[in-house]
């Protein structure tokens, strides 16, 4: 590869697109803002600069453009990483002949993927293709889904696979062969295949569907160097542009169920893959959306680990409704008998996570030979949900439970003590040492020691110039009690560019300003829609300072050392305290 193509594939890229892949992105100023991806925080100090195609972590220190990126978060190489984003934008990348001697793993897949495709389109695919319009499924979708069959043969891909020139080790590795006694033979026999792809479109794995009643229903994939199956999504690299537009996902559990969902207007779905949903999956749909709306098939077999994955999805910050359909139906027999007007009402029917919980533990908290183990198993789930979270559903809760609500919140915030303590014993941690860790957490914490009201009006005022150009120092300086904020003010009031002051940081190894600015974004963003965080935090600020020059005046009146006009100011100050006219 050269210099240019390396270049054009990076003009062709757009860095947002790529890293929005991997985190949620929010608007900030010029800029993007999100929870580093490559440590851990509560506080978001990952920033992505899209006129500079450019992105910085101001809290482990991460940095690059989007090539450096994708190495990062992939373990790539360059060239490795440099070949998956060609694929991206449709370059073909000039290799060396010792390379283009080999396979990867990722062309194994795809050539695999082309002859399962191929299969489906020829004579020997008709039963496949029957099992499909009965299904409901017609012909237009197969290509926009890229399902293939797999022939009932011993042996029918192995045998193309080996004509292609492809070894025997890398169909093995890409868990598209078995090596038995008798030799090599196939492992998807006899199925409809659905190929999976992860979030950037790589095909990682496929699933296949039995037709002939034979063996399980569903086999996917091993786990192989390319596929593991806790940290994918079926459909999520299709899915993901609407789960970001609509802000919601839409969680199932079964191929069809999910494709049968694109199909009827609901492109924000995924599958699971099954109900044990891992925290891995969490995650990645946490990345797009804010709610999911997990609609997993009415019958109580896998209800345990569903409910499980549930809370795993709560945990990640998503607000979990569970879709309740009817007995014995899955998505895809409901839409498809249905429709999805009625789909849409099951929708907006669903029920948050804390009241579904609980009304499928109903005849347990009825029957006193259960109830008690019912109760504690609610209270458990409940307590991993924040009190705020969990606040609008307390009196259902209280009531189902039979508790008073404030004798609940003690027994939420008891249990999730223990629990903590408990997770510290069985990692072998003593009490001492757990105070430790939180004496440690809170040094941390006080390192950058900054007033979160004082962060914000910084960053207000980094975020919005007409306020930089509006207000003067002497308005300013006054709101503000910590002398290195005052220094950052003073440097956007006086004219320097948030361009250059971000630049003069980055260079200089100075943190602070860009851990002050991500901890001011944070607070500004708990304030509703209609709410302006600036009047109420310059206005709280005001306020400080008023009450802050009255206790100053006050104590020197105490000692005889306020002069008149001192003691006059003090007693205006009183008179606007207490919401009376001020002093003439």
């Amino acid at each position: 590869m050269d210099k240019f193509q390396i270049e054009e594939i990076k003009r062709r890229l757009d860095i947002l697109d790529i890293v929005g892949d991997y985190v949620q992105l929010k608007k900030v100023g010029k800029g993007y803002r999100a929870l580093c991806p490559f440590h851990s925080e509560k506080t978001p100090s990952f920033y992505v600069m899209p006129d500079r195609q450019f992105f910085h972590c101001f809290g482990c220190g991460k940095g690059g453009d989007v090539i450096s990126f994708v190495m990062e978060i992939e373990g790539l190489s360059f060239p490795d990483a440099i070949e998956l984003l060609a694929n991206r934008v449709g370059i073909k990348i000039d290799s060396n002949e010792t390379r283009r001697n080999e396979w990867n793993l990722s062309e194994v897949m795809e050539k695999a993927l082309k002859i399962y495709r191929d299969s489906l389109e020829s004579a020997g695919g008709e039963v496949a293709r029957k099992y499909l319009i009965q299904r409901r499924l017609l012909e237009k979708w197969w290509s926009r889904f890229e399902i293939g069959w797999a022939p009932p043969s011993w042996d029918y891909l192995w045998r193309l696979l080996n004509k292609a020139g492809i070894p025997s080790k890398a169909a093995i590795e890409c868990g598209l062969v078995i090596e038995g006694q008798r030799g090599l033979y196939d492992r998807f026999r006899g199925r409809i295949i659905f190929p999976i792809r992860d979030v950037i479109g790589r095909l990682i794995g496929f699933g296949g569907r039995s037709i002939a009643g034979e063996g399980a229903k569903y086999i996917n994939t091993p786990e192989s160097p390319l596929f593991h199956k806790g940290r994918c999504l079926y459909l999520l690299n299709v899915a993901k542009d609407a789960m970001r537009e609509k802000g919601r996902a839409i969680l199932v559990e079964g191929y069809m169920d999910a494709i049968r969902l694109h199909i009827s207007g609901f492109g924000e779905s995924v599958a699971s893959l099954g109900t044990a949903l891992t925290e891995e999956q969490a995650n990645l749909i946490s990345r797009f959306a804010d709610v999911c709306y997990v609609c997993y098939d009415a019958d109580t077999a896998g209800q345990e680990a569903a409910i499980r994955g549930m809370y795993l999805l709560q945990a990640s910050g998503l607000q979990v409704k569970v879709v309740v359909l009817p007995h014995d139906v899955d998505p895809d027999e409901f839409l498809s008998k249905e429709g999805e007007r009625a789909f849409k009402e099951l929708l907006s029917q669903s029920l948050h996570l804390p009241l579904y919980h609980l009304k499928i533990r109903e005849k347990a908290l009825k029957d006193l030979s259960l109830r008690k183990k019912a109760v504690e198993e609610l209270l458990e789930s409940f307590s991993g949900i924040s009190l705020p979270d969990l606040a609008p559903f307390m009196s259902q809760i209280a009531s189902a439970l039979e508790v008073p609500r404030y004798a609940l919140e003690n027994m939420l915030l008891n249990f999730g003590a223990n629990k903590t303590r408990a997770e510290d014993e069985k990692k072998g941690k003593s009490a001492k040492s757990s105070v430790y860790i939180n004496e440690s957490k809170k040094q941390d914490e006080k390192s950058l020691a900054v007033d979160a009201k004082e962060a914000a009006l910084f960053a207000l005022l980094w975020n919005d110039p007409e306020k930089r150009h509006h207000f003067r120092e002497e308005e300013i300086y006054p709101l503000i009690s910590d002398e290195r904020i005052k220094t950052l003010v003073a440097a956007l009031i006086n004219g320097e560019s948030t361009e250059e002051l971000e630049k003069r940081w980055l260079n200089s190894g100075d943190l602070f300003p860009l851990q002050t600015l991500a901890l001011g974004n944070a607070f500004c963003e708990q304030f509703e829609e209609g709410i302006s965080p600036w009047d109420v935090i310059v206005g709280e600020l005001r306020l400080r300072s008023i009450k802050f020059r009255y206790d100053e005046l006050y104590s020197k009146m105490l000692k005889g050392e306020a002069n008149y006009d001192e003691i006059k100011e003090m007693r205006k100050i009183a008179s606007l305290l207490k919401g009376g006219k001020e002093d003439r």
